[in-house]
Formats: C-alpha cells, sequence, structure tokens
C-alpha cells in the first residue's frame, strides 16, 4: 500500500512539474509565469523529497523558491509593463534555434528511455553513506568550490542591482515640476 502512494505523489509531483513548466514558458504575462516557476520549483522538491534527497528538497524550496524568486517578482514589479514581451519581434533565427534545441532535449530524453527499457542503464552507482548530507556540501563549499561559490553570491549582488537600475524611470515632465 505504501508503495501504491509514493507512486501517486511522484505522478501527482511530476504531473505538476510539466504543466507548471509548460505555464512558465506559455503564459505572456511575466508575473503569473514567475508564480508558475514557484510552483515548478515547488513540485521538483517533491520529487527529491521522494528521491531521499531531503537537504536538496530544502534548498531548493529556500533558496530558489523563495530568495531567487522572490528577487525575480521584485524585478518584474519593477519593470513593470516593459518587461512584458522582451523578446517579441526578435530575430527569427531565434525561434529555429529554439526548436532545434527541443528537437535535440527530446531525442535525450528518449534515447535515455530506450536504454532504461533495454537494461542497460540498471547498473546502480556506488554511493557512500554521506554523499548529499549537508556536512558534506557544505565543505565541498568551503573547500574544492569555493571560488565558484563566491563568484555565484556576487552575481547574485550584481543581479540584484541590476533589478534596482533597470527599475528605476525617468520622471515624466508633469512629474518633474510638481517635485520643485
Amino acid at each position: 500500500m505504501g508503495n501504491v502512494l509514493v507512486w501517486i505523489i511522484w505522478l501527482a509531483a511530476a504531473g505538476a512539474c510539466v504543466g507548471s513548466g509548460l505555464a512558465v514558458v506559455t503564459l505572456t504575462n511575466p508575473f503569473y509565469s514567475a508564480l508558475s516557476l514557484i510552483s515548478n520549483l515547488a513540485s521538483l522538491a517533491v520529487l527529491y523529497l521522494l528521491a531521499s534527497a531531503e537537504f536538496v528538497a530544502a534548498a531548493q524550496v529556500l533558496v530558489y523558491a523563495g530568495a531567487v524568486m522572490v528577487m525575480f517578482l521584485f524585478v518584474i514589479a519593477y519593470l513593470g509593463g516593459r518587461a512584458d514581451a522582451p523578446w517579441a519581434g526578435g530575430p527569427p533565427w531565434l525561434r529555429i534555434a529554439a526548436v532545434v534545441a527541443s528537437i535535440l532535449l527530446l531525442a535525450e530524453v528518449l534515447v535515455a528511455l530506450m536504454l532504461k527499457a533495454g537494461d542497460r542503464l540498471s547498473d546502480e552507482a556506488e554511493v557512500a553513506d554521506a554523499f548529499g548530507s549537508p556536512a558534506g556540501i557544505g565543505e565541498l563549499f568551503l573547500t574544492d568550490h569555493l571560488l565558484a561559490f563566491e563568484i555565484t553570491s556576487i552575481v547574485l549582488l550584481v543581479a540584484a542591482v541590476g533589478g534596482v537600475v533597470l527599475g528605476m524611470r525617468e520622471p515624466e515632465p508633469g512629474e518633474r515640476e510638481a517635485e520643485s
């Protein structure tokens, strides 16, 4: 019975993940698209929980669905109507590149499914008990990947400042007179 419940939760989370992912790329309103991305990240966290990756699920919710998405929503609020369709009327090669990338991604998924169906992906990897633990991840961040960790923090700071700069607008001529 427990195994059936896990499959039901997995199917619901996978369906929510695919549905919200499609909503992210098909909705024209950037605010609703960002909200769909939050639900996509939350459904991914459920999938991580089902894979016994509790720390990754918590980091997914706290870091991505929490902090990064709040920053996205602030940028969308700053930009207002200017963020509605930044790629509208773009070059035609952009659509062609998107179609080619989608076909290549679909081909990759189909190859992986065929390999799995033929039991060519059935060998399990040896994973240590401490793999993915908060202590193991922290040790990797502060030793081997310290430079990448610090660069990421600087990039996020620059993104936050860029959002504020993009949100600034010139005062209208009537607003200038009212200020003085």
